[in-house]
Order: C-alpha cells, then structure tokens, then sequence
C-alpha cells in the first residue's frame, strides 16, 4: 500500500492510497468461493452451484463489499501510520489509474482535529453575583404561590379589573365577520392582557346581562396580518362575573405545599431552602456563561466543518422533537438554520478547548463528585433515593452527569485563574424579575 497525503486548507486534507489490484481480485474470488458453499439457487443442490453462475449473480455485489472493506481498512492503516486525528467521516473517491492498471487507486478527503493553543485567562474579568434570601423574599414567594391557588366566586356586583368574566361576542370590520372575531362562552380574567386592552377596557363595570357594542383599532404590528389596522365593531354581552378570593395562609395552605403539619414556620423554611437552591444554580449559571465565553474569546480555535455539521443536525433533531412534543407539525415549522449553525459551532468550539482543559490538567471528574451532582439533582423531588437509583441505572443518564462535573470542574480551575469579583445584588435581580 502506498500513501500520500496532501494540506487543503487549515484542517482539510487529501489522502491518496493505492492498493495492488490483484489483492482485490483474490479476496473477491475467495469471498466468492466461501459464498459458493452455502449458495442456493433454483435447480442446484445447496453449495453445489458451479463457481461461475455464483460470480455472474453475486459478482458485482461481491466486489462492491471488498472495495469497500479495502477502502476503510487502508485509509484506517493509513491514518494510522501517518498519525491523522481525523474529524467526523471522509470522502472516498476512486481515481482513474494512469498508466498502471495493475493499481487500485483512491483518494479519501477529510477533516482533522485543530490544534488547541489555551488563551491567556490572567486579565479575564468574572463577576459573581452576592445575593442573599430575605424574608421578603419569602413573602413575595407566598404570594406568588397565592395567586396561583386563587379561586373564583360569584361576584354580585359589575366588573372590576382582576374579576373572572364570561362572555359571548361577535366583531365585523366593515360590516363583515372576520375569523376569530366570534366566540361563545369565553372565559377571561380582566387586566392580564390575555386580550387588547382597548377590547378589556370597555367591559369594566358592566354587569352580567348586560350587552354593549364598541369599536377596537387593531395594531398596525397584530399577529393576525390580515385584520392588522384595522378598525372592528365589537358586540359583547356579559354572561357572568366572578370575584377572585386568595387562600388564606394558614394551616390549609401550608399543608397544600406539602407541609403535612401544616407548620407556617416550616412551610416558609421549606420556601427559603428552595429559593437558595434556585440562587446557587442561577449564580452557578451566571458564572459559568462568563467562564464559558472567557475560553471563547481566549483562544483561537478553528472547528472542523464536519463535526459542526452533525452537531448542527442533532440540534435540528431536538428542535424538531420539541415542535412534535407540543403537537405541532414539524414539517410544516421552518427551523431557524442560522441560529442553529452559530449554536453548533459555538458548541462543538467549545467542546474542543474543554477536551484540551481536560486533558493537560487531568480535570476528569471523580466517582464522588459524579454522586454529589447526581444527589444534588434528586433533592428537588420527592423520592430522592429513588431518582439516584434512576440514574445510576442508565449509562446514558449517568453520562449526562458525568458531563455536568466535568463542565463544573473547568468552571473551578477557570476561577482560580481569572480576577472574580463580586457583584452585590438582589434575587429579583439575579432571576430576571422586575
């Protein structure tokens, strides 16, 4: 076998091989010869069909196999001795021989792994959020879990803003009824903007019964193109109107928060424990987003195309799972390539400089620390034995954990690396409410 192998560009590369021709006929005829003692054709015995029927029926087929089982064996010998990373999946192309038949020549194009040079991390800037839980916190956390337990009752009076109204309505534009623009029986909750204020604002203090026409100017921007500017007559009559009424925070409630004793001091350190639970990951997040861009610009780095590509596809994958999993039509949703091909090199990049982190600082993580992040995990449900058996039952599960340390251990090596300074700030800050 001969070899030779030629620089395309900054990772792409060109490997000619050339394998003696007779070393393909003796392992297509031997092949055929095995296939010959099993053979069964119509009106021989089996294994008695004469060599040359079983070339003229298999033959094609046969050596098809063999030059494909040449062609990965030499490009894999070749590689090997040429000491190739290759990435992703090459190319194989037959050449045409010149001159020498006796030669079966091809070429094989493909990508290899860049080189990784390490940034300098010594004038990276990392702010850590300092964020503590307060007791009003743990209020607004109350309420929220209030609200979202609130009832409705028969109101008695007209409509006020946060009421329950049901209602049957009909709207034309110039006369004529537009889709959408009818319903019966349509239940809303005045002032969460589920519906155009201009449509809700005209509905407070009417009482149920009662009907009403008015006119509503659709945005210029609406979401339905084809009633956008326009100006609708809206006929609305007032079915039914319910007072919302929050729960009392009493023994009731705590118990519907899980707390079996109905304990408040204990149903508000079950809130405070579960809010710095969201704290230390959103602060985890934030630092590593900053740690994960800091290698990013840090270092220069070429990803290969090919593995970019099949990285690009898996994320079309869970995208379009993620439409089917919602009940859409995956096929009828034009997923955002761009945005994807950015994410996919952003990825593959990454993964790329956390593999030589890896391995020049030997950041592998260990047994315990896989346990912790699983344990860690399992805190949030109820049976936490039971979802750390969960994962250590599948090596896929376990392998998405053991991804997690090692990304939390590039995290903590990055840190002692970088100037961290600490960014005061309150929870509703850190989790993005105003």
């Amino acid at each position: 076998m001969q070899t030779n192998v030629e620089d395309l560009g900054a990772l792409e590369r060109r490997l000619d091989v050339s394998v003696p021709q007779q070393k393909i006929e003796t392992e297509v005829e031997s092949r055929l010869r095995r296939l010959a003692r099993t053979a069964k054709l119509h009106g021989f015995r089996p294994g008695k069909v004469p060599l040359k029927i079983v070339t003229q029926q298999y033959g094609p087929q046969v050596r098809q196999e063999v030059i494909g089982d040449v062609l990965k064996k030499n490009f894999s010998d070749a590689v090997r001795e040429k000491n190739l990373r290759v990435a992703g999946y090459p190319r194989f192309e037959p050449k045409t021989p010149e001159g020498d038949a006796t030669q079966f020549e091809f070429s094989a194009t493909f990508e290899v792994y860049p080189d990784v040079v390490l940034g300098d991390l010594s004038t990276v800037r990392v702010e850590k959020p300092v964020v503590s839980v307060t007791s009003s916190d743990v209020d607004k956390t109350v309420e929220v879990l209030r609200r979202q337990r609130i009832q409705f009752e028969p109101a008695g009076r007209p409509a006020q803003s946060g009421d329950r109204i049901n209602i049957d309505y009909r709207g034309v534009i110039d006369g004529v009824e537009f889709a959408g623009g009818q319903a019966e029986n349509f239940t809303l909750v005045l002032g969460e903007g589920r519906l155009l204020k201009d449509f809700e604002d005209p509905l407070i203090d009417m009482s149920p019964g009662q009907s009403k026409t008015f006119e509503v100017t659709f945005p210029a921007d609406y979401h339905g193109k084809e009633v956008a500017g326009k100006t609708a007559t809206f006929e609305v009559k007032l079915n039914g109107v319910e007072a919302s009424r929050l729960p009392e925070v009493d023994e009731e409630f705590a118990a519907s928060l899980g707390v079996a004793s109905g304990d408040i001091e204990k149903m508000r350190d079950e809130i405070r424990a579960n809010l710095e639970r969201e704290l230390s990951k959103r602060v985890n997040a934030r630092l590593k987003e900053q740690v994960m861009q800091a290698l990013l610009d840090t270092t220069t780095i070429q990803a290969p195309k090919a593995l970019v590509e099949v990285e690009l596809e898996r994320l079309m994958q869970d995208a379009r799972s993620d439409l089917v999993s919602r009940g859409m039509n995956a096929k009828n949703v034009p997923l955002p390539r761009d945005l994807l091909q950015d994410r996919a090199q952003r990825r593959v990049s990454l993964g790329l400089i956390l593999g030589e982190l890896v391995k020049i600082h030997g950041l592998h993580p260990k047994p315990e620390q896989v346990r912790a992040v699983v344990e860690d995990l399992a805190q949030s449900y109820e049976n936490p034995a039971e979802v750390v058996k969960w994962h250590y039952s599948s090596p896929d599960r376990l392998n998405e954990v053991e991804s997690a340390a090692l990304e939390d251990n590039v995290v903590t090596w990055v840190l002692e690396n970088v100037t961290v300074m600490d960014k005061p700030m309150t929870l509703d800050e850190l989790m993005g409410r105003s």
